[in-house]
């Protein structure tokens, strides 16, 4: 995401931390800040890590048929690329990488108290997504226990979120698992 920072330099501003994070001020270099309602075609933002680097950056394609994101390294390599289903049945979304599908994205039809999410890996088993969704409070989950976490508390500004990803993950496929469920969950016009 793009981050504003407090004082003066550089086109953002430069120096400090924005939002500051948890108890401590601190935002764990495993935490990455996102920004709401920021996920729209056309757009092109950076995702930072706790301690401000820029990580990956997200490419919103424009002018394609159908909706288009491309998750990149801080190097412009593409990692992911995010697309919505032509025909479906309920709302999904694909993830592929550079040797073809890695993810599909699903929201459950029929979720009685949250929404629910799933992800189906090609290479085998599936993770599950689980929370407050709207608010942004989740967990993703996995067969070999919690992949990430997303959330508000390492952040003091409102339209700003976390995910937390947990150590031997795939960081960038966490990170698109989340854009996707913001893109599912929080349409733009």
């Amino acid at each position: 995401m793009l981050r504003r920072r407090q004082g003066g330099g550089g086109p953002l501003g430069g120096g400090g931390r924005l939002g500051g994070g948890g108890p401590g001020g601190e935002v764990p270099a495993n935490v990455y800040q996102m920004r709401q309602r920021m996920f729209s075609i056309g757009d092109d933002y950076w995702i930072e890590n706790g301690a401000g680097q820029r990580m990956f950056k997200v490419d919103g394609k424009a002018l394609r048929i159908r909706s288009t994101l491309s998750i990149e390294d801080a190097s412009g390599r593409e990692l992911y690329k995010i697309q919505e289903k032509m025909v479906r049945i309920r709302d999904t979304m694909d993830i592929e990488g550079p040797n073809g599908s890695i993810a599909s994205v699903k929201k459950a039809m029929i979720t009685p108290l949250r929404e629910r999410f799933t992800v189906d890996l090609p290479s085998g088993g599936q993770w599950n997504i689980q929370g407050n969704i709207t608010d942004h409070e989740y967990e993703i989950s996995g067969p070999n226990g919690k992949v990430a976490t997303v959330g508000k508390r390492w952040f003091r500004l409102t339209d700003t979120y976390g995910v937390e990803v947990e150590p031997g993950q795939d960081d960038g496929l966490a990170l698109a698992v989340a854009v996707v469920v913001d893109q599912i969950s929080h349409p733009r016009g």
